[in-house]
Parts: structure tokens; C-alpha cells; sequence
């Protein structure tokens, strides 16, 4: 009979103590037992240390658990009971030194846990119980309203709680709830948390932004967002404990089962982080991989995306607890044992392998076409740029290419050409490609590797901005570093300043000149004579004046 939480320094007497209770049996209709009770202040005044017991529904001591003075240890309890509106199956009894009421930690064990109900006993220092504290979840109404209801303090002696019944009425209540609340999302709702340090403090809003636009796009309904600026990131939870105290109670608050961290987490500090909150934890490379998984197209989009997939999990196997499930969404119980670890991390990199083989089986074949293109008499031009400043929309305004533009991050992630006629003897190759964003993960790189292969053959690199976005001069040095970092800073370049429109009168013409850029709206095929012009001057300098201005001719690349 193992004894959870804090052990050191037990003796042999208290520890015979301790496994006593395993012996008591409580009724699901009664809150404790004259028994029970008894050997809890016993055990307690011996050790002087809270002392616990978590009982499930048949009655049955599940765990027994120790703390110090103030304070217990609760151990993992595995996953909460499948069905909507449904608590742990387990209550939580323990007892209480001081005859203080029940403390922040007891409320937030509740909460996280989805506890059925936790009481503390208060004993006298004669080892008595003097009075009871007890507390339940449940549904929040509104926003700021409690995720839990407290009792006490009730006199032992007259302490009367059906638990059965109050158990069942709230899970009812609970399932009511869930059923009548609208699901705007696919897949859930979240909490979003931004952590920093001080002097990145001014980037919050933007990032912020950032990270419920990649939300939206992968299905989340975006239901809160908690922000924490440190004098330094905690390594191994990234964000405070009484932080972490506070989202569980806002999740359960909003009913929320997902936490999207905006940053990018290790798997220790994932594996942390879950299991502190028993929330599902998705940091912003797994958050970008999922959106990516859900909108590749091509075979090589795919082959891409389950690698970059594939390469984030196998350091992730190795978290032998029940966050692997929560970190996953795949494995369930307590946890895998290392056999099964073992087995997942040898298939993990045979897949590797293959993907990586299959891979560079169609890069050999895109540089046959890409070869097949370079001899042809046309310009190759690229169009680049950060994720939604609007790439896909100005190619289907030029060319009538008909590919998916929406406002929504990541869009687009396999690149499309096609022939752009400007005039007499003057066309050229469009080529749309996946959009960059800020502090690019290596993992996802390989995800990119055809846009960077395109851009890398292009004569001239079309730069789309949204100067609509209050980022997008962070916009512009993301997409600028990313260009250095692949050594693509050599191919000359021209600045769109895309949604133009959107800007009060002047200040348009006014970044046009400070970046040497063209001012457009792609929705507006009107105001791409400039861009059409600029073209012309870039690649056709010396037939420029043979050209008509303003006149686009399309066909799609064959």
C-alpha cells in the first residue's frame, strides 16, 4: 500500500498509521465517516502534517496522501472520467492544523483535478475534529463568476451532506450547460498565454494578435488571453506557479480544455506545464504544424508537413506521464511504459527516414522542372512576404489564377506560377508562395523548402506588406531576416505596399518613397499600373518604352 506525497521522514509507526485508512470504506452518500475521520486526526496529529485520502464513488480509498503543515502533495490521478460534464469520480478528505478554511491550493486541486467534491477537517491539538470545510464545482454563468462554491465552517457534530445526491445533480447541471453552449469552433476552446521578458514587453499586443489569427485558422475559438512579463522566463514552466493557478481557475471558468502558449515550449517544459493545469498544452510551432497538416495540397506539402510533424514528436516520447495525451492527443491511460516508448521513438525515426528518402525524391523532380524553366526565354519572378499580407490575392488579381485566397493565415502553402503577359515581347513567370512569419522554428524550414527553392531560381522578388497591419514594419524585418538567413538578400527585390487603400490620404505615397516601394490594393486591379510599370523597368529595362502601359495579359503556365 503506497503512501503518496511527502514521506521523508516517516516513521514506522506513522507510516502503519497511514495504511490504516486504506481499510476504511465511505459510502458515496456520505460526505466522511465517524471512522475515517477519526483515523485522519489520528494520522495527522501523529505526523503533524495534513493528511488526505482520495475516495472514489464505490466507497474505496484510492489514494492516501501526506503533505507538511500547510499543505498536501497530491500524486497523478490519471485522466478525468470521459462524458461531458463529468467530475473525477473521486473526493478529495483531508485534514486542516490550523482550523483554517479551505486554501488556495485546495481550490485550485479542485478545479484542475474536476475533483467530485474537497472537504477539510480541522483538528484540535487534542486530535479532535472541531468543525468541516468543503467546497464544489460549479457552472459559471458569467466570466468573472467563481468556478466553485465553499461551505463551512460546520460544526463536526452537525454536519449532514448527501453527497450522492449533490454530486448527481451537479453533473447534471454540468451536462445541461455544455449542451446548451454554443460551439463556434471546430476544435475547442483556449486560453491564449504570452510570456515575456521586460524589454520584449513592447511586443505583446502584436504578438498577441499574431497568436489569435493562427488560432482562428486552425479552428480555436479564442476565449481569453492571460499575459505575464518576467525579469526572466522561468525554465522550466515558462510562467509563474500562481499563474498557472490562475488559468486553471479561468479555464474552468470558460470550460476550457486547451492552452496555447505563444512561444516555443521544450517537452520538458510542455510536459510541465500540462500537468500542472491538466490542460492539453499547444505551443506555437505545434499550433502553425497544425494549421499546416489541415491545409497542405500537394504531395510534397504533405510529405513536408508530417516530417516537420513527425521530427517535433520523437523528443515528446519520451514523457512517461499522462501529459503525453494531453501533449499528443494520441495515447491515453497513465502514460505508455518504456517498452511502448522504445517502440514509438524506433518507428518515429523509421519514419523520419523514409519521409526524408520519398522527399528528396521529388526535389530531384521539381529541379527538372525548375531546370525545364530556367531555359525558357521568361523572367522568373517570386512573390514573398509575411503569412495573409495578401501574395495569393495580388497573382489571382494579375493573372486570373483562380488559387485559394482567404484572410487567414497561412493560406497558401504550395506554390502556383503562372505567365504574366505585360506587353509585346515582355512575359514573365509569377510564382505565389507560402508566406513567413516571425521567429521561424527549424523544424518548420523543411515545410518551406519549395518556396525557398523558387525564390532561390527567381530573377526578382516581389516583397507583399500589409501596411495596414500596426506590425508590418516588424513584418517587413521578419520577412527581410528570413531572405538573409537563406542568403536570398541578393536577388534584387521590389516592396509592395499592399492594402494601400486602407491608409488616409497621402501617407500611401509617403511609404512609397521612403521604401522605394509601389503602393497597390491587389483587390484592385486599377491600381497595379505602377506594379505593371515597375515590372517593366526591372526586367525589360531596355524595351520599357516599347511597352504599353497599364495592359495585363494573362495565361497560366503550363
Amino acid at each position: 500500500m503506497e503512501i503518496h506525497g511527502n514521506t521523508t521522514g516517516l516513521g514506522p509507526s506513522e507510516r502503519k498509521a497511514l495504511e490504516r485508512l486504506y481499510r476504511r470504506r465511505v459510502p458515496f452518500s456520505e460526505l466522511t465517516t465517524a471512522e475515517l475521520t477519526r483515523s485522519l486526526c489520528e494520522a495527522s496529529q501523529l505526523t503533524r502534517r495534513q493528511v488526505g485520502v482520495l475516495v472514489n464513488r464505490n466507497g474505496e480509498v484510492e489514494y492516501v496522501v501526506v503533505g507538511d503543515s500547510s499543505k498536501l502533495f497530491l500524486p497523478d490521478v490519471g485522466r478525468a472520467r470521459a462524458g461531458s460534464g463529468r467530475f473525477r469520480g473521486l473526493r478529495l478528505i483531508h485534514t486542516h492544523l490550523r482550523s483554517e478554511p479551505l486554501t488556495r491550493d485546495d481550490l485550485v486541486d479542485l478545479t484542475r483535478l474536476r475533483l467530485d467534491l474537497v472537504a477539510a477537517i480541522c483538528v484540535s491539538p487534542e486530535g479532535e475534529p472541531r468543525s468541516v470545510y468543503y467546497a464544489h464545482c460549479v457552472p459559471t454563468a458569467a466570466a468573472g463568476d467563481a468556478p466553485h462554491r465553499s461551505y463551512g465552517p460546520i460544526p463536526y457534530a452537525k454536519l449532514s451532506v448527501d453527497t450522492a445526491e449533490l454530486i448527481t445533480a451537479l453533473e447534471e447541471e454540468f451536462a445541461r450547460a455544455a449542451r446548451t453552449r454554443t460551439v463556434k469552433a471546430k476544435d475547442g476552446r483556449a486560453i491564449l498565454l504570452h510570456v515575456c521578458e521586460k524589454s520584449k514587453s513592447r511586443m505583446v499586443e502584436a504578438s498577441l494578435r499574431e497568436l489569435a489569427e493562427l488560432a482562428r485558422t486552425a479552428g480555436v475559438e479564442v476565449t481569453d488571453t492571460v499575459v505575464q512579463v518576467r525579469d526572466r522566463i522561468d525554465p522550466k514552466t515558462v510562467v509563474g506557479r500562481g499563474k498557472l493557478d490562475d488559468i486553471v481557475i479561468r479555464a474552468m471558468q470558460l470550460d476550457v480544455d486547451v492552452l496555447i502558449v505563444d512561444r516555443n515550449l521544450n517537452a520538458t517544459q510542455a510536459a510541465a506545464i500540462a500537468k500542472l493545469t491538466d490542460l492539453k498544452v499547444i505551443d506555437r510551432t505545434q499550433l502553425i504544424l497544425d494549421i499546416f497538416a489541415q491545409r497542405a495540397q500537394s504531395q510534397d506539402g504533405k510529405l513536408e508537413v508530417e516530417l516537420a510533424q513527425t521530427r517535433y514528436l520523437l523528443p515528446r516520447l519520451g514523457t512517461r506521464d499522462d501529459a503525453l495525451s494531453r501533449l499528443t492527443g494520441g495515447i491515453g491511460g497513465r502514460g505508455p511504459g518504456e517498452t511502448k516508448l522504445e517502440i514509438g521513438k524506433r518507428r518515429a525515426r523509421d519514419r523520419i527516414n523514409y519521409l526524408e528518402g520519398r522527399l528528396q525524391e521529388l526535389e530531384k523532380r521539381r529541379k527538372q522542372q525548375r531546370h525545364r524553366r530556367i531555359e525558357s526565354p521568361e523572367p522568373m519572378v517570386a512573390i514573398v512576404g509575411y503569412t495573409n499580407a495578401g501574395k495569393s490575392t495580388l497573382l489571382n488579381t494579375l493573372t486570373d489564377a483562380g488559387v485559394l485566397a482567404e484572410d487567414k493565415l497561412f493560406a497558401t502553402l504550395d506554390t502556383r506560377s503562372r505567365k504574366l503577359h505585360l506587353g509585346p515581347d515582355q512575359e514573365i513567370v509569377l510564382t505565389d508562395t507560402v508566406g513567413f512569419i516571425r521567429d521561424l522554428p527549424r523544424d518548420l524550414w523543411s515545410a518551406f523548402k519549395a518556396t525557398f527553392e523558387e525564390a532561390a531560381e527567381a530573377d526578382l522578388l516581389l516583397h507583399v506588406v500589409d501596411v495596414a497591419d500596426p506590425a508590418y514594419e516588424d513584418h517587413i524585418h521578419a520577412t527581410e531576416e528570413l531572405l538573409r538567413e537563406l542568403t536570398l538578400l541578393g536577388v534584387p527585390r521590389v516592396l509592395v505596399l499592399n492594402k494601400s487603400d486602407k491608409l488616409p490620404a497621402g501617407q500611401s505615397g509617403e511609404l512609397a518613397r521612403r521604401y522605394e516601394g509601389v503602393a497597390v490594393s491587389a483587390t484592385d486591379r486599377t491600381t497595379l499600373t505602377a506594379l505593371a510599370e515597375r515590372l517593366r523597368k526591372e526586367l525589360f529595362a531596355e524595351r520599357t518604352g516599347d511597352a504599353e502601359a497599364g495592359v495585363l495579359i494573362t495565361s497560366p503556365l503550363a
